[in-house]
């Protein structure tokens, strides 16, 4: 098949945030529909250049770049193995980078990727790794997404890591929990802005 421009968008962004839903891949990739979206996808795992696996029920499909496409566009990464119990949270993520690209209006081409920054840093270093940061008005501008409930010393030191390392951060989390409440009081003395998920999910689910 012939490969178009598009497609290589839609194999680096399948490539560095590991994988995507079919909305996310026409969210990110440009795709004026879905239905266009899905026709193109189609094509692309009959070439065997990517895969679509269901995996948690409840959640939609997702794909990924195979070996051969990670070989022959010369991909950063290609993932082998997909941690299921990472998948809300990875959704998650991706959909608050989506959240912040069309809302804020942030440069898709300013995000880099937890994925990115441990291969910048090498995959041995064991320094704590922000889920992505981006660059905006001459800031950075660190981003987690936090689901569930950390150990409270293992939250503070993730917090004072990136408060040293960006000039921003931003926790994304479910508004009435322990895991917002936790992020507020030990964040308050580092200038941490908490924005609810919540608000975040809906955005991205209507558009």
């Amino acid at each position: 098949m012939q490969i178009q421009n598009r497609d290589l968008r839609v194999f680096s962004e399948l490539s560095r945030w590991r994988f995507l839903t079919s909305k996310q891949v026409r969210q990110l990739c440009g795709f004026k529909g879905q239905r266009s979206c899905d026709r193109r996808l189609a094509k692309l795992i009959e070439a065997n250049y990517i895969t679509r696996k269901h995996y948690i029920y409840g959640i939609p499909r997702i794909y990924a770049v195979t070996p051969k496409a990670f070989r022959t566009f010369s991909l950063a990464f290609f993932t082998p193995h997909i941690r299921t119990e990472q998948i809300p949270h990875d959704i998650a993520t991706i959909n608050t980078a989506i959240y912040l690209i069309c809302h804020e209006g942030i440069d898709s081409a300013s995000i880099t990727t937890e994925r990115e920054l441990k291969h910048k840093a090498g995959f041995s270093n064991p320094k704590h790794m922000p889920d992505f940061i981006y660059e905006k008005d001459g800031k950075t501008y660190c981003v987690e997404v936090e689901l569930t409930e950390k150990a409270k010393a293992t939250l503070e030191k993730n917090i004072k890591v990136n408060y040293m390392a960006y000039d921003v951060v931003r926790y994304f989390a479910p508004a009435k929990s322990k895991v917002a409440e936790n992020v507020r009081r030990i964040g308050q003395k580092y200038g941490v802005e908490i924005v609810p998920i919540e608000g975040v999910m809906e955005y991205v689910r209507n558009i």
